[in-house]
């Protein structure tokens, strides 16, 4: 077994990465991660000035990440694919399906799916489908992610595995690892609570790895045994600066031994 390479979603530093990325780059950086992960905004700076950034701060870029309305967008999917090919980026991850309510938004988008998926691996990259709660909502005996594991092809569609999500989701995080490990190579480890408001409503509360309820050494475990390439910090937003939050999370990785 192999292990894995850290990672930071660069979400943590808000909009910063329309304004700043050079300097949220040297942050990155100075926190220990060897590399990113990114999402539109770093299309908008360009091949040669990507390579160039990453370079100046001596990291890799694990993956990038967009939503399911570029998917669905041939233009935007070929933009995608040979931008990813220009700055060694060789995994792309989807969030969302056409329609999250019914059965047959996950059928149509898993068929959707699969041809990008034999496009990306064509192409030398992989199509990585990155899980939330929602798709563990019931949709009359069968939840979401169980349409995607059926109805796409493991060689072609692999799993983005969200730790956090699978625990606010009330999913068993190590079952779901183990019974897609042949899906499972790029993980997001994510920590937090579930908190229940004032008005009754159940929110997710992110907080920096070894902060919150997620039983994260399990969680590792898990996908070293699953074959983990890359373990992913993601925090969507902190209390603290992120250079901080960024900090705290990779000396958690570091206890796991990434």
């Amino acid at each position: 077994m192999t292990t894995p390479i850290a990672s930071i979603q660069l979400i943590v530093f808000g909009s910063r990465n329309q304004t700043d990325i050079a300097g949220v780059l040297k942050e990155v950086a100075t926190a220990g991660f060897p590399a990113i992960e990114a999402g539109n905004m770093f299309l908008s700076f360009g091949e040669d000035t990507s390579r160039q950034l990453l370079a100046e701060n001596n990291l890799q870029i694990s993956g990038a990440h967009f939503g399911y309305g570029d998917y669905a967008d041939p233009a935007k999917v070929k933009a995608h694919i040979a931008y990813a090919k220009a700055i060694g980026c060789k995994n792309l991850m989807c969030s969302g399906v056409s329609d999250t309510k019914s059965v047959q938004g996950y059928k149509d988008s898993a068929k959707l799916f699969n041809a990008i998926g034999k496009r990306m691996a064509e192409e030398g990259l992989a199509f990585n489908y990155h899980n939330h709660a929602w798709e563990f909502d019931d949709l009359g005996g069968v939840n979401g992610m169980e349409i995607l594991a059926e109805e796409t092809d493991p060689e072609l569609v692999k799993f983005n595995i969200d730790v956090f999500w699978l625990f606010y989701g009330e999913q068993d995080v190590v079952g779901f690892i183990e019974k897609h490990a042949n899906r499972a190579g790029y993980f997001h480890f994510k920590d937090g609570r579930a908190k229940t408001g004032e008005d009754g409503k159940r929110r997710p509360e992110f907080l920096e790895l070894g902060n919150g309820d997620v039983d994260l050494k399990a969680a590792y475990a898990a996908a070293i045994a699953a074959g983990a390439e890359w373990a992913v910090s993601e925090q969507d937003n902190t209390l603290l600066t992120a250079l901080e939050a960024a900090t705290i999370s990779r000396n958690y990785l570091k206890t796991l031994g990434v």
